[in-house]
Order: C-alpha cells, then structure tokens, then sequence
C-alpha cells in the first residue's frame, strides 16, 4: 500500500484570533514544523491541506493543496482535497494528521495500516482515552482510501459534515492508541498553547 501524508490545516483557527493556528511557536519551531517533522518519515509523500493563499508555505516545500468544497465545510474536505491529490499521485490511501496537534504517536501510519489489513477497502480512525478512561475518536487522525474518494464527494455534496456519520457508513475500525499522556493533545486557545510549549519543552 503507497501511503500519502496530508497535514490538515484548512480551518479557520476562530478561538485562536484566526490565521495559520499552525504557524504559532512550539519548541524552537511551530507546531507545523513539529507535525511535518513527526508525520513525514511515517508516509511515501506528503502534501498540505490549506485554503488560502498557498504561497505563505513557500518555505515549507511542500505541495499545498486547497479544499474543493467551498464555505469551509470541516475536516472531511480537506480529506477529498487530500485523496484527490493522492490519486493523481498514484497512491493508495492517505493517512491524515492535523496541524495543531504536534505530540501523536510516531508510529501513527504503522498502527492504523496493520489495523485495516485484512479489509478489502481499510478505512481506518484513531482513537485515545482522557484520563478518565473515556475514549473519544480522532476523526483528523486516519487512514483513508483513494478508492472511496467519489463517494465521499458525492456525500459531501449532499451536505454531509461530521466524520463520523461518513466513517461508519463504511464500517471503519476504531484504533485505539495508548500513551502516559494523551497523544493527540491540540492546541486551540492560547492557554493550549502555553501547555504544549511545556510539553514540548519537557520532552526536549
């Protein structure tokens, strides 16, 4: 299976004051930075998913790709963008990562292709519990196939936005992930921020 790598990074960032929530400082980097740095040795390519102006992720050399469905309608559009772009790379599935959340597990792609390997189309979402033992998916997290990319433009169309009604239609596998703390922390206010950067700064 030829895996692409998509960062998601399409939204608007409103609790963070708006612009490129991935753009914001971490460790001695951003929290961009740390996601590409994280996800790229786990996939066979690796694209952008932003709207805007792509030119203001020059420095990143990275192909940015823009939704195809207007009027920011969630994460599911950068996914199509994603698949979209994956297809005409000759790939098979794309695993997919948000752009503000920078400490999931490295072994991301691994754990989700061995999940699904025994379906004929994987289809494939990560979970992880808080610390109170409840488990909640991570619909930005996951493995998707090229092949359901028209299928997911046609229920996109149709107005479907949440992951999950879309996921289990096509009965995807729930993945759980482990870690001492919760791996698929994201930053989305300032006080997230601050956290992460101790986070980051205790790991260094």
């Amino acid at each position: 299976m030829i895996c692409a790598g998509v960062i998601l990074a399409g939204g608007q960032a409103r609790r963070m004051g708006g612009g490129d929530k991935g753009r914001l400082p971490l460790g001695t980097g951003s929290l961009l930075q740390e996601v590409i740095a994280r996800l790229s040795p786990q996939v066979d390519l690796l694209a952008l998913n932003a709207n805007g102006d792509p030119a203001r992720f020059a420095d990143l050399d990275l192909p940015v790709i823009a939704d195809s469905v207007v009027d920011f309608p969630g994460p599911l559009a950068g996914v199509l963008a994603g698949l979209d772009w994956a297809a005409a790379q000759g790939a098979d599935a794309i695993i997919t990562a948000a752009a503000d959340t920078p400490f999931f597990p490295r072994d991301l792609a691994d754990t989700l292709r061995m999940a699904v390997a025994d379906m004929p189309v994987p289809l494939a979402i990560a979970c992880s519990r808080d610390n109170k033992g409840r488990l909640w998916r991570q619909p930005t997290f996951g493995l998707w196939p090229v092949a359901l990319r028209e299928d997911l433009r046609a229920a996109l169309s149709d107005g479907l936005r949440k992951v999950v009604l879309w996921t289990d239609r096509h009965n995807a596998r729930y993945v759980e992930f482990d870690g001492a703390e919760v791996p698929f922390f994201n930053v989305n206010t300032p006080q997230d921020l601050a956290e992460a950067q101790k986070r980051a700064a205790g790991s260094a």
